[in-house]
């Protein structure tokens, strides 16, 4: 059964834009992350863009890291990526030439192991959604209501061993110019 971005997690939101993608192979994970990777860069670039918050949903295996690795690879990271399940956030600094841009921050967070809500206004993570950077959030249920509306929501679900199914649902302007585009 696929996995329905939870409205709990966005009660008052209204989605601006809904797509759903499948993903055949791992291969069509890498080029929808290398897409929505440009999509990023050509959205931070317009005027007003104040950062991108992005949850992922789906169970254990969905896909979830597999995606960030993607989006960070054609983000231009080429170093590793590790799950941040033990750390709670990995953060990476893309550097950019000052004409495309500047650096660019991107910060993935996996919140698996939160057993309340509260846990995440304790470690502070607040802070890194106000500063213009991108937010990856894995299991962003575990923080409930204390997490703001996120520009677009990613719900990974497995068909099989090799596809996954993909709903993507835009709650900014941001959010729906970066999903057009991919």
């Amino acid at each position: 059964m696929p996995v329905s971005p939870d409205p709990s997690l966005v009660p008052h939101a209204k989605v601006l834009l809904e797509r759903r993608f499948t993903l055949d192979r791992l291969a069509a994970t890498d080029a929808f992350g290398e897409r929505f990777a440009h999509a990023i860069d050509q959205v931070r670039r317009t005027p007003g863009f104040t950062g991108l918050h992005v949850q992922l949903l789906g169970d254990l295996g969905a896909g979830k890291t597999t995606l960030v690795r993607a989006i960070l690879a054609g983000l231009g990271h080429s170093g590793r990526v590790r799950s941040p399940t033990y750390t709670l956030v990995e953060p990476y600094t893309l550097g950019r030439e000052p004409s495309e841009g500047g650096s660019l921050e991107v910060f993935h967070f996996d919140l698996y192991r939160f057993a309340d809500p509260a846990e995440w206004a304790d470690a502070g993570f607040r802070e890194y959604f106000d500063r213009g950077a991108i937010c990856l959030v894995e299991w962003p249920q575990k923080a409930g209501a204390l997490l703001a509306t996120p520009d677009l929501v990613f719900a990974l679900d497995t068909l099989d061993d090799e596809r996954r199914l993909l709903d993507a649902r835009a709650y900014s302007e941001s959010g729906k110019a970066c999903l057009e585009r991919c």
